[in-house]
């Protein structure tokens, strides 16, 4: 069980980049075990030598991105990597398909918002770094101060599933009394 997401309210850093593939998340080289414990120090290994990179220290719990962020390969090891550095949410414009599944999965919540949205967001937080992000699971709906609510949309399986904690298997164990008594029948 993980913890379930409800409304989540933190400093949000934005990564200003396009098409952010899942080698850059987590490069290969990092990919050795199956353990999700320690995949956030190698968060964007390659690009934290930059002088510019946003993710120098942790305690923000939101990414902002651009779009088609967690392309490239379906490694489940980018969203352990993001959740392991302490991300509940990453906020884009869009998402590889493949990822957004695997992170929904391990609890961090991909939100899709529109071109316009993003772009007042990135500068709103440019312009005041240290502002705070509310994100809200139950209304689908993001709050900047400032700025006002930008609704966006999830699969209603997903944030079920969110919500309560619960990946797949764990949805289907909590059926397990049901399923006991239907075996017994």
């Amino acid at each position: 069980m993980k913890t379930p997401f409800t409304t989540l309210t933190s400093r949000a850093l934005v990564l200003a980049a396009d098409d952010v593939d899942t080698d850059q998340i987590i490069p290969a080289r990092f990919l050795k075990g199956t353990s999700k414990v320690g995949l956030g120090d190698h968060l964007f290994e390659d690009w934290r030598t930059r002088p510019d990179f946003p993710l120098r220290e942790r305690g923000a719990k939101i990414l902002v991105t651009g779009n088609n962020f967690g392309c490239g390969s379906s490694r489940e090891h980018a969203p352990w990597a993001l959740v392991d550095w302490g991300f509940r949410a990453v906020i884009a414009r869009s998402f590889a398909d493949i990822f957004k599944e695997n992170a929904t999965k391990n609890g961090l919540l991909t939100v899709a918002l529109p071109e316009a949205a993003c772009v007042r967001l990135e500068l709103a937080l440019k312009a005041e770094p240290s502002r705070e992000l509310t994100v809200d699971l139950a209304t689908e709906r993001v709050f900047l101060p400032g700025a006002g609510w930008v609704g966006f949309s999830i699969d209603p399986f997903a944030k079920h599933c969110l919500a309560s904690g619960l990946d797949e298997l764990g949805y289907i164990l909590s059926f397990a009394d049901r399923i006991a008594a239907h075996e017994q029948r």
